[in-house]
């Protein structure tokens, strides 16, 4: 990519974010906005309604602060619609995350701001052809003199791109290129050496997922799994193979498969989860993006919809991420209760695990394609600035 967009000039930028699917929202909007200051010298101020949510990814931030500094951006807990805003108080850009709405007198705040801030409403991921389409569309107010437009992260050249941090990469490469640190990193979350010897998967999925099915199906299996699960995720089918409380500390083995419930970490930690296992599944956005850039196979859970439309949102992106790996198709259909029948869970893990080569190999092709498309915070301002 060429020189950051930002770097002639230093727009200050508000990202106004509700927290709907517990952790993925925020760790969305924290990732961005700490990017985009770190990176582009951007002032950015986040909108937050959950802090509680949010300290459980960063737990610098003060559930109890209205107002506060965290890595140099500006959290501010929204409390609600009704508060009153001055001109002078409008970012340069805002930002409103997954099409929340932006309390009315900021709006009009900002109708009433010279010059007019760029407006934009960065969307949900998606592999959908459409987005294409849809990327980039002005959209006029329907009473003010204001204009917002659509900002598509996504999988091709045509969109914003994905979020990633420049120096991600690099620094995936030294920890993986270091496996007496991996393993001392593993040691500290309380894995074992056999655990350490294991196939290491790490679990992050919402509450339907078949879990209990998939555990027997480890349990039975001829290869060890050691499965990593954060602390409340997964919360009843943990409890039950655990025999106890699925607290963070809590472990146990049975057959071929020994599960660990891991206390929550801050960002920058679930990376290294993520390169340091052999298998992640992830869920919703924020962990869906960082296993893609991990490099290392993955199954997704998407965020549930109505009509099963997600349902055609993972077909969407199946068919882009791998359309010749007929395992790993069928055991995340599976996974998101999409197959065609009853699930012959064995089956569909012993399938996956004769195709982990193939898989490794095209996770890292997929890693390096997608790299080409750009960072999403480097062409969400080159946008930006584009309006200005």
């Amino acid at each position: 990519m060429s020189t950051s967009p930002s770097a002639c000039s230093t727009p200050s930028l508000a990202i106004f974010c509700k927290v709907i699917d517990n952790y993925g929202d925020i760790g969305i909007c924290w990732r961005l906005a700490r990017q985009l200051h770190i990176e582009h010298g951007v002032a950015v101020t986040l909108w937050v309604d959950d802090l509680v949510s949010f300290r459980r990814i960063c737990p610098e931030v003060d559930p109890a602060a209205s107002i506060q500094q965290v890595a140099g951006v500006a959290v501010r807990h929204w409390r609600g619609q009704d508060d009153d805003y001055t001109p002078d108080e409008v970012a340069d850009i805002v930002i409103e995350f997954f099409a929340c709405d932006i309390p009315p007198r900021y709006i009009e705040a900002m109708a009433a701001r010279t010059p007019k801030p760029v407006w934009l409403n960065l969307e949900g991921l998606t592999a959908e052809e459409w987005v294409e389409g849809c990327h980039a569309l002005p959209s006029m107010h329907p009473r003010l003199k204001l204009t917002k437009h659509f900002f598509f992260p996504g999988f091709t050249e045509k969109t914003g791109g994905l979020l990633r941090e420049a120096g991600l990469e690099r620094e995936r490469r030294a920890f993986l290129a270091d496996p007496q640190g991996t393993r001392t990193f593993l040691r500290a979350l309380g894995l074992t050496d056999g655990e350490l010897d294991a196939l290491k998967v790490s679990l992050f999925c919402y509450p339907h997922a078949p879990v209990a099915e998939l555990f027997a199906a480890w349990q039975g299996g001829a290869s060890k799994v050691a499965c990593l699960v954060p602390e409340g995720v997964a919360s009843e089918a943990v409890a039950a193979f655990l025999g106890t409380g699925a607290r963070a500390g809590a472990v146990a083995t049975r057959g071929a498969l020994t599960v660990r419930v891991l206390p929550f970490v801050p960002q920058p930690h679930y990376d290294r989860l993520l390169w340091a296992c052999d298998l992640n599944f992830v869920r919703g956005e924020d962990s869906w993006v960082r296993a893609q850039w991990a490099g290392k196979p993955f199954v997704w859970h998407i965020y549930p919809q109505d009509e099963n439309l997600h349902h055609k949102k993972l077909r969407a992106f199946l068919a882009r991420y791998a359309p010749e790996i007929a395992s790993l198709q069928a055991l995340m259909l599976e996974w998101n209760g999409a197959g065609t029948g009853p699930a012959d869970w064995p089956a569909l893990w012993a399938a996956l695990l004769a195709d982990q080569a193939q898989i490794e190999r095209r996770s890292e092709e997929w890693q390096d394609a997608m790299s080409r498309n750009g960072d999403l915070a480097s062409n969400l301002l080159r946008f930006a600035a584009s309006l200005r």
